[in-house]
């Protein structure tokens, strides 16, 4: 990778941590909800395999 494409992504990150904590408590509670139900979507075994409620 590129170090000035390397440099925007930090500083991306860095704008989106800063806007999610700026966010009032429930609406980060929204937010990481969100976030652990999309990654346990891509997380899924394939098909016929039953997920293990947690």
């Amino acid at each position: 990778m590129v170090a000035g494409e390397e440099r925007s992504d930090e500083v991306e990150g860095l704008r989106l941590i800063r806007a999610f904590l700026s966010l009032p408590a429930d609406k980060r509670a929204e937010v990481i909800t969100f976030a652990e139900e999309l990654a346990r979507a891509h997380a899924r075994p394939a098909e016929g395999k039953e997920v293990l409620p947690r």
